[in-house]
């Protein structure tokens, strides 16, 4: 849920963060995205995702805002995202392991543990 250390409500929040918010996931769905069976002709390492992309993912149904991906350019991104009125957000991803939460990790600053490599 979208929240703030004022007396902001939810509702007022996701009105201005809610682009910002999905945008942000979707890049991080494209960067950790791979190819799976033949989407891999269309895959290039070095490819963003781009506001034209996002855009194409995106809908307004329900009074909820969407982005639903599932190939873009070779990349099986597999992330559906809905942001509620209320504030509250859903995320679901497919075949994606637990990269979602290294997502929001990522968005709240957290730094990922990395082995540290044995002396020789």
């Amino acid at each position: 849920m979208f929240t703030d250390d004022e007396d902001t409500g939810p509702g007022e929040i996701t009105e201005w963060a809610a682009f910002g918010f999905l945008f942000i996931l979707a890049a991080l769905s494209f960067h950790d995205a791979r190819p799976r069976g033949m989407s891999e002709i269309d895959y290039h390492p070095d490819d963003e995702f781009t506001v034209a992309d996002f855009f194409d993912c995106l809908s307004f149904e329900n009074g909820e805002l969407h982005l639903v991906t599932d190939y873009i350019r070779g990349r099986s991104m597999k992330t559906t995202v809905t942001i509620r009125k209320d504030g509250t957000i859903g995320l679901t991803t497919w075949g994606r392991g637990q990269s979602a939460l290294r997502w929001l990790d990522q968005l709240q600053g957290k730094k990922r543990l990395a082995p540290v490599p044995a002396p020789d």
